[in-house]
């Protein structure tokens, strides 16, 4: 017989997330739309298939007339997103983190900069991307009791 004190309950399958992150030094509308075309789509069709929905901010080469239609033409679903949210992007917190780890590292050159960008990178574990994710609603929330205005996040 059973026991309910002696039972953990577990997920199977929890759900999951998979962030991508790229960073490069100038951008504009047609070298993201190769980015886009010869590492995302390939990455993101091999994980989900054509099952997933595309979020970036709004930089000019993401906002491009020429990107929106790249995202068109390959039926890829975009997150629409306001401008100037980093309350609402979790990833704005990754990239703090990495910018933190290089005023500590304090590179000085552009080799030194480099290695010290994806050892920071690197070093950012998966469980401080599903915190990230996981305070969401509650980012959700202080935006709406904020009115818009900028939160603690």
């Amino acid at each position: 017989r059973e026991m309910p004190k002696c039972l953990k309950s577990s997920v199977k399958y929890p759900q999951s997330v998979m962030v991508w992150g790229a960073m490069s030094a100038a951008v504009n509308a047609a070298s993201y739309q190769e980015i886009l075309e010869h590492f995302m789509l390939p990455s993101a069709e091999k994980l989900y298939g054509d099952d997933f929905i595309f979020q970036h901010d709004l930089a000019p080469a993401h906002s491009a007339k020429t990107t929106g239609k790249w995202f068109t033409d390959h039926g890829i679903t975009v997150l629409n997103w306001p401008a100037n949210s980093p309350d609402l992007n979790p990833i704005e917190n990754l990239w703090d983190i990495v910018k933190r780890k290089l005023r500590d590292a304090r590179p000085n050159t552009l080799d030194e900069l480099k290695a010290a960008i994806e050892a920071s990178w690197a070093s950012i574990t998966p469980q401080q991307c599903h915190r990230l994710i996981a305070s969401m609603p509650r980012r959700i929330e202080a935006v709406i009791s904020a009115k818009g205005f900028p939160t603690k996040y």
